[in-house]
């Protein structure tokens, strides 16, 4: 069993080797039809047939199931066989819409973000002009650690969300500047678990789940409003991800979310679709001695503890799989493992998803959001396992032309676009928008 989410500072980190998937039959129609029916029952858990996929999407889902499951492989659950693994990102993959954002803006409209000694102290990579811009419109009056008035303080409301949202303050400033890989972490992300900073886990879980609550009751199509900003009021969960959570899991695989939000947020909506604690990856602070949410964060990779270097984002998402799930420990935790101790199944919605959903042997789900790496990827389609579905509730529009694969779609470790390759080096040529 892996750590528990958050752990006190003084507590070294451990990570514990769990399921890995079995080997691929060397064919798919075997693997999907055991012969040896005698000794070995067919046990072939079906994806529901009254819930809407694109296209084709469910076959080539209920392919990998059926390969990688009890249908081909009656020993899983039974201690004889590994168990394969799916693993799935959570905001605007399992829901619609996200889950981090709603508890931000239910702590907003509710007072319940603390005022720090100083903004600058939040992030390592806050910005003067950040600092100024929050001071400023948060004030000095609040004592440290006591609640800002941000449900009627509508500009220190702006200037958090804003910062939150675009990495930007409200007059268009840099929020965050200096070094970091682009492709392990991105500032803002890492900033929402230490703007928590100060709260124990129960109170932050406690916001989240008022926050689900509200927002599970809201009607498709509400918005709210924070500050001056106008974002999604209502999440829902999608019943076709529900139904492939549960299939998977009456199919013998270990299910696994991985998201680039706050853990205990996370959690709070985890469970509703069967997923524990053991089972859920996010952003993982560290506890002060008196239990208390810090800036500081786990690590990964040989990355030890941090102020959010290494965080689930893009191949963060593969590292903290890797050490998580597999046990793989220090740098290797980076890299693109072996056959065996790669995931069977991934499903995501954006860019920082690519690297892991990309990892799996058996299936590519893509809810399509027009995010060009993550895009390219999926319509390229090199393995032809790639399945790319329009979102469930209020799909995007088409997007107009091309998405820039072959110049400018790749996040690059420094942050500049480039090309998206193959593995063997060649260029992924530009992809038309064509399931939306």
């Amino acid at each position: 069993m892996r750590n528990r989410n958050i752990l006190a500072l003084t507590l070294a980190a451990a990570a514990t080797l769990a399921a890995v998937p079995a080997a691929l039959p060397a064919a798919a129609a075997t693997a999907a039809h055991p012969t040896n029916s005698r000794t070995a029952p067919r046990d072939c858990p079906q994806l529901s047939k009254k819930l809407t996929w694109y296209g084709n999407n469910r076959a080539k889902l209920q392919r990998t199931i059926d390969e990688r499951g009890t249908c081909a492989n009656p020993d899983l659950g039974h201690g004889r066989s590994e168990r394969p693994v799916a693993a799935f990102d959570w905001d605007n993959t399992i829901t619609k819409n996200d889950v981090t954002d709603a508890t931000i803006a239910w702590s907003l409209r509710h007072d319940k973000i603390l005022r720090p000694k100083s903004w600058k102290s939040t992030s390592k990579w806050m910005t003067d002009e950040a600092d100024r811009a929050l001071t400023e419109a948060c004030g000095t009056k609040v004592p440290v650690g006591k609640p800002l008035p941000t449900s009627t303080d509508t500009a220190c409301a702006d200037e958090i969300f804003e910062v939150r949202e675009d990495g930007k303050t409200m007059s268009g400033a840099a929020a965050f500047a200096g070094d970091w890989d682009h492709r392990h972490t991105v500032p803002q992300y890492a900033w929402v678990p230490q703007l928590f900073a100060g709260h124990t886990v129960r109170e932050l879980e406690s916001y989240a789940a008022k926050a689900r609550k509200e927002a599970l009751a809201a009607p498709v199509g509400a918005t709210q409003t924070v500050g001056t900003h106008k974002i999604p009021g209502y999440v829902r969960y999608y019943d076709q991800q529900r139904d492939l959570i549960r299939t998977l899991k009456k199919a013998g695989f270990d299910v696994y979310i991985v998201s680039a939000g706050s853990e205990p947020v996370t959690e709070v909506w985890s469970k509703s679709v069967g997923i524990d604690r053991d089972h859920t990856v996010a952003i993982r602070s560290v506890l002060d001695r008196k239990g208390r949410i810090t800036t500081w964060n786990q690590g990964c990779g040989g990355v030890p503890v941090n102020k959010g270097e290494a965080i689930p984002y893009i191949d963060g998402k593969r590292c903290w799989i890797n050490q998580e799930i597999f046990g793989i420990k220090g740098k290797k935790a980076w890299d693109k493992q072996d056959f065996r101790h790669r995931i069977a199944l991934g499903g995501g919605d954006a860019d920082t998803d690519v690297t892991f959903v990309g990892d799996a042997t058996g299936a590519h789900l893509v809810l399509n959001r027009n995010k060009s790496e993550f895009m390219c990827r999926a319509y390229d389609n090199a393995d032809g396992r790639w399945v790319v579905n329009p979102m469930f509730i209020e799909p995007m529009p088409q997007k107009s032309g091309t998405y820039p694969c072959a110049t400018g779609a790749y996040n690059e470790h420094d942050g500049r676009k480039g090309p998206v390759l193959r593995e063997d080096g060649t260029v992924v040529p530009d992809q038309r928008d064509s399931v939306y």
